[in-house]
């Protein structure tokens, strides 16, 4: 029973701002029954929800992740750079050049994202959320892939790239040089197994063992065992480092 990404989490110092910064810019609507975040919902029932956890880590430097916004033409993503304006963001430079046609800003809480300009060929299937773009080697691309069991649809001169069997997002690594960790990351996967069984005292041991045997074939795979966070190693969710030392969360069905 291999898991599914359920969330692109970030841990944010101020959770209900960039939820409403998020939602806000993304059209996409709170969810009705987070635990233990603040949730919002994609648009397509099949895809990932972003959540927003309680952090306390300072920002130290560019994020691993980010996300690339699409443009149908010039005046959309006029539109949508203003909408991040109006909504909290501002400009940033991250030595981007002149001569590059997107936009780069931060939410309120210092997270990058990109608005990328029209006419990007790369991006032309996945929707408004172009892609989660990344800092990481072409290893952990490979990883992903068969972690998630998303097929590789970019691989050359050490970058990847997945997709959903079902489109959408994508997921991007740049390839070497990859910039050294200095802490946990602030966005990070969780994954969760397929929702089908009733997670209630009867059935704790079965969806436990169904844990431990994803988080073993994960481990194959190429991830490790994180230290436990406080909340974490309750049998509801087991932090993990994928092979580039990123955080990542397997937890019980949702």
């Amino acid at each position: 029973m291999s898991s599914q990404l359920f969330a692109i989490c970030f841990n944010a110092t101020r959770p209900a701002d960039l939820a409403r910064f998020w939602s806000g810019l993304l059209g996409w609507d709170p969810a009705e029954d987070p635990d233990d975040g603040l949730d919002i919902l994609p648009p397509d029932a099949a895809g990932f929800r972003i959540r927003f956890l309680p952090g306390r880590e300072p920002k130290t430097g560019e994020n691993r992740a980010h996300f690339d916004l699409t443009s149908a033409s010039p005046e959309e993503q006029r539109r949508t750079v203003a909408r991040a304006l109006e909504l909290g963001g501002k400009h940033i430079d991250v030595g981007q050049l002149p001569e590059e046609g997107h936009v780069v800003l931060a939410d309120p809480d210092g997270n990058e994202l990109c608005v990328i300009e029209a006419g990007n060929k790369f991006l032309a299937d996945t929707g408004f959320v172009g892609a989660l773009a990344c800092d990481g080697t072409r290893e952990v691309g490979y990883f992903w892939s068969e972690a998630l069991r998303w097929p590789l649809v970019w691989d050359q001169d050490q970058e990847t790239a997945i997709q959903s069997p079902n489109g959408g997002t994508k997921i991007t690594w740049g390839g070497p040089p990859v910039a050294e960790k200095t802490g946990p990351n602030r966005l990070f996967f969780e994954l969760a197994l397929p929702a089908g069984a009733d997670v209630d005292s009867d059935v704790d041991s079965d969806i436990d063992s169904d844990i431990d045997s994803e988080v073993d074939r994960l481990v194959s795979l190429g991830a490790t065992r994180a230290e436990t966070r406080e909340g974490d190693g309750d049998g509801g969710r087991v932090m993990m480092l994928d092979p580039d030392g990123n955080e990542f969360a397997v937890r019980r069905p949702r």
